[in-house]
């Protein structure tokens, strides 16, 4: 961000992502979800990524993410970023890397329960509505209102006119968020069923992880192409011009990572942010303050 352009061997320059701030289309001619896509890194298919290479490239993006974050403070941008994708695709992962480095007074996680009986009873989408972004904010939803494309129309919870009616309705939904300055990015996280297979049973069997799993999750196993269908549906229905899906191949958690993040940073035109130039004042004496014979409680130090 904010670097030259490279040139190529032959010293034409290389064009660099470009930081539009505009939504393009997605291609209607989708190359088939699942199927594997390059990811820039010059590297071939299938290479595993190092962990220093990963960790060092990772650090320099959520520095950049940090240069977002001071300009969407200085100019009041409203920024709203929405995860879908299959069960263990990674969502939570990529959001918090996202997350890790930067103010939670800026960027907001919003991850809505079930809804309560009230809320059922409201316009479907009026509970995401109310934690849409204001000025100086950026609002990432782990999982959205696109619920009812999903979850909710495979597992029967809506009828199938409600599932037709939202689909009629959200892309409207969104022109007006829009229209009313908000940067709406939207990203469906896929996984393949193998992979997905394998990070089941690893939840299975690793403590740190049962929690991650519901009656839900097990019975969502079983109907891959049901939710292969009700994502088909939701791309041709929501993939607009001003609110566009994409797509981002995650067997790779780390290289999944980089590359939404990277995608992320060229979809909106913030700014460099200078580093300031910051000296620590010296410390004051002690003068007659003298270390109180207090009893405190020091926690066990065992490591």
């Amino acid at each position: 961000m904010g670097k030259k352009d490279k040139k190529k061997k032959d010293g034409t320059k290389k064009d660099g992502p470009k930081k539009t701030g505009q939504q393009e289309p997605a291609a209607r001619d989708w190359v088939p979800v699942g199927a594997p896509s390059g990811d820039g890194s010059g590297q071939p298919a299938g290479t595993k990524l190092g962990r220093k290479d990963y960790e060092a490239e990772l650090a320099r993006l959520q520095g950049e993410l940090v240069a977002l974050q001071e300009w969407v403070k200085s100019t009041g941008a409203k920024i709203c970023i929405v995860f879908e994708g299959r069960d263990t695709a990674g969502k939570g992962g990529t959001i918090k890397r996202i997350v890790e480095r930067v103010s939670p007074r800026v960027f907001r996680v919003v991850a809505l329960p079930t809804p309560t009986e009230r809320e059922k009873s409201q316009m479907y989408l009026q509970r995401y509505m109310a934690h849409f972004p204001a000025a100086g904010e950026v609002v990432i939803f782990d999982r959205s209102w696109y619920n009812r494309a999903g979850v909710e129309r495979v597992m029967g919870f809506c009828t199938p006119d409600q599932t037709a009616q939202f689909l009629r309705m959200t892309p409207l939904v969104e022109k007006a968020m829009v229209d009313s300055g908000i940067i709406l990015l939207k990203y469906w996280l896929e996984v393949s069923e193998d992979e997905q297979t394998r990070r089941l049973q690893g939840r299975i069997n690793d403590p740190r992880k049962t929690w991650k799993l519901s009656p839900m999750d097990l019975d969502s196993y079983s109907r891959w192409y049901d939710y292969s269908r009700a994502r088909d549906a939701m791309f041709e229905a929501t993939d607009t011009a001003w609110g566009p899906w994409y797509v981002a191949d995650t067997d790779d958690k780390k290289r999944g990572r980089l590359n939404i993040i990277t995608h992320l940073l060229s979809q909106i035109p913030y700014e460099p942010f200078p580093e300031p130039a910051v000296k620590l004042p010296k410390r004051q004496k002690a003068g007659d303050y003298r270390e109180p014979r207090l009893t405190v409680r020091h926690i066990p130090t065992p490591f």
